[in-house]
C-alpha cells in the first residue's frame, strides 16, 4: 500500500510539474496575439449574449447534469414531443427569466466596466480593486442563480422519458 502511494505521489508531482512548466510558456512566434484576439471576441461575445439576459455558460452545470433551461427545450420541441401546455409553460419560463435576468445582466455588465476602467484609468488600488471585483461577482451570482433556478424549474415540467432525450441531444450517451 505504502509503495502504490508512493507511486501515485511521484506521478502526481510530476504531472503538476509539467504543467507549471507550461503554464508560464508563451508563444512568441505570433501565436499569443491570436490568443489575445480570441480573448477578446469572446469577450465582445459574453457582453452581447449577457446583455440580451442569456447566461453564456452560467447554467452549464445545470444542463449538462440532466437541469435542461427553458431556451434549448424550445429548440428541441419537436424532437421531445413537448405538449401544447408543456411548450406554453416553457416560453413562461424563458420569458420570466429573460426579464428578472436582463436587469441584473445590465448591473454585471456595468462592474465589468467600472473593473476594467480602474485600469484603463490608472486608478487601480488594492482598495479599489477589492471593491470593484466585489460588485461584479456579486452582479454575476445574481445572474446566475436567475439562470440555475429556471433550469431547475424548467426540468420539473419535462417527463423523465423528455429529460433523456434532451441530454442525449444535448451531451449525447446516458
Amino acid at each position: 500500500m505504502r509503495r502504490l502511494v508512493g507511486t501515485i505521489a511521484v506521478a502526481l508531482a510530476g504531472l503538476f510539474t509539467h504543467a507549471a512548466g507550461a503554464w508560464g510558456q508563451h508563444d512568441h512566434g505570433g501565436g499569443q496575439a491570436q490568443g489575445h484576439q480570441a480573448a477578446q471576441a469572446c469577450a465582445i461575445e459574453f457582453e452581447q449574449v449577457v446583455g440580451e439576459g442569456r447566461g453564456f455558460g452560467m447554467a452549464f452545470v445545470a444542463d449538462q447534469n440532466g437541469y435542461p433551461g427553458p431556451m434549448h427545450v424550445l429548440e428541441l420541441k419537436d424532437r421531445l414531443k413537448l405538449t401544447a401546455d408543456q411548450e406554453a409553460k416553457m416560453r413562461e419560463l424563458m420569458h420570466a427569466m429573460f426579464a428578472e435576468s436582463r436587469p441584473k445582466s445590465a448591473r454585471l455588465l456595468e462592474a465589468e466596466a467600472k473593473l476594467r476602467h480602474l485600469f484603463a484609468g490608472s486608478a487601480a488600488d488594492d482598495a479599489a480593486l477589492r471593491t470593484a471585483v466585489g460588485e461584479v461577482e456579486r452582479a454575476r451570482s445574481e445572474v446566475r442563480l436567475v439562470h440555475l433556478l429556471t433550469h431547475l424549474k424548467t426540468r420539473d415540467l419535462l417527463t423523465e422519458d423528455q429529460r433523456r432525450i434532451y441530454h442525449q441531444a444535448r451531451w449525447g450517451g446516458r
